[in-house]
């Protein structure tokens, strides 16, 4: 199925460190963008970080120089490298994928991982 699986989260200390992967289906051609969004209870899906095919970044204000978004468009797989963790940083982090191509050459506007769960203790 065509699908992205997220990695990574955990349960963590305040200022340690935790790197979320995200892989897509094999059956993945292409993916135009790619990026991570984070929802905690009572609030809506936000915006973490976002990366192009071309390499062009955008990050959230609150995780600017604190976390790094990569990808391998060869492996069609999205990092999350998240430094200097804090509580306010606690969510469920999920993978993002737009204008993503398969390789029967049916076209999805986007896809969604399940989340994976960050949990950051003071």
């Amino acid at each position: 199925q065509v699908e992205l699986v997220e990695s990574g989260g955990g349960l963590v200390q305040a200022g340690g460190s935790l790197r979320l992967s995200c892989a897509a289906s094999r059956d993945i051609f292409s993916i135009n963008s790619m990026g991570w969004y984070r929802q905690t209870p009572g609030k809506q899906r936000e915006l973490v970080a976002s990366i192009t095919s071309g390499g062009d970044t955008s990050y959230a204000d609150s995780v600017k120089g604190r976390f790094t978004i990569a990808r391998d468009n060869a492996k069609n797989t999205v990092y999350l490298q998240m430094n200097s963790l804090e509580p306010e940083d606690t969510a469920v982090y999920y993978c993002n994928s737009r204008d993503v191509v398969i390789r029967t050459g049916i076209k999805y506007l986007e896809l969604w991982g399940r989340g994976t769960r960050v949990t950051v203790s003071a």
